[in-house]
């Protein structure tokens, strides 16, 4: 039987929609909402009930928050899996370009981890979501895109496309054990080029304003660095795709989404 974790929104909730009406799987959120199993990793004395009967693991990273928040879930996952029998975990990380990245810590620290466990595991090491671009690089009211990019590119990725990899994976896992694959986007995406398809004005503003902005936005404390150090990693040229070699197509087997059309969609859509 595979569990899939975190399927209440984003990432999760295209995997459960192209699982569903299995019966070798099970769906998993927090809130234990009609048709899914409840799992609360804040809650680890109730996992063991949670993993009851699971095979494999497809743990969806654990939401945002502090490094200890995320890193006290993932191990209370982990553990919990390791005690009931789980015999293969697939985890979605971050991909290695964004080791700069302030939140790719906890990533890096469940990765060793189930390296070090007792189960084999599988990681998908995913690029930023070309959706998350319209956090960090929608026009405002003047139609102009702000968030400082500078001359940087983002090698973004289709949540689609990382949904369809994350499915593959976990119903066939054997063949991807001990596998960490590198899921970033083939055509890197620079504010100039967000602007122009949008018919919007490119003009960069300071990471300076960017943190006042953010501050004043109602964005809880951690994330003001984190979307801060994003917009600086980007426009300093370290999430392009360059510094890794790319899986995405050869797992998908075809050519991966527009990530360019993808975020216009979603900035159209509001």
């Amino acid at each position: 039987m595979l569990l899939v974790t975190g399927v209440s929104g984003g990432l999760g909730s295209l995997v459960a929609e192209r699982l569903a009406g299995r019966q070798d799987v099970v769906l998993g959120t927090r809130a234990g909402l009609p048709g899914t199993r409840p799992v609360d990793f804040d809650a680890p004395a109730t996992l063991p009930e949670a993993f009851a009967g699971v095979d494999t693991l497809l743990l969806i990273s654990a939401g945002y928050g502090e490094d200890d928040l995320v890193i006290a879930r993932h191990e209370a996952a982990i553990s919990a899996a390791e005690a009931a029998g789980v015999r293969h975990i697939v985890y979605t990380s971050l991909s290695g370009d964004g080791d700069h990245l302030t939140y790719s810590l906890a990533h890096r620290w469940t990765e060793r981890r189930l390296q070090r466990s007792s189960v084999a595991w599988t990681v998908l090491r995913n690029g930023l979501y070309a959706e998350f671009l319209t956090w960090i690089a929608t026009p405002d009211a003047d139609h102009r895109i702000t968030g400082p990019l500078g001359d940087g590119r983002l090698a973004a990725v289709a949540r689609e496309d990382l949904a369809e990899i994350a499915v593959r994976v976990a119903t066939d896992p054997a063949a991807h054990a001990g596998r960490t694959y590198e899921l970033v986007g083939e055509r890197p995406l620079g504010g100039a080029d967000l602007a122009r398809a949008l018919g919007a004005t490119y003009a960069p503003g300071t990471l300076a304003e960017a943190r006042t902005a953010l501050a004043a936005s109602g964005a809880v404390d951690f994330q003001v660095p984190m979307l801060t150090g994003t917009y600086s990693a980007i426009a300093h040229g370290f999430m392009d795709g360059t510094g890794v070699k790319s899986d995405l197509r050869g797992l998908l087997g075809r050519e991966p989404l527009d990530a360019l059309e993808v975020f216009v969609a979603a900035v159209r859509r509001g």
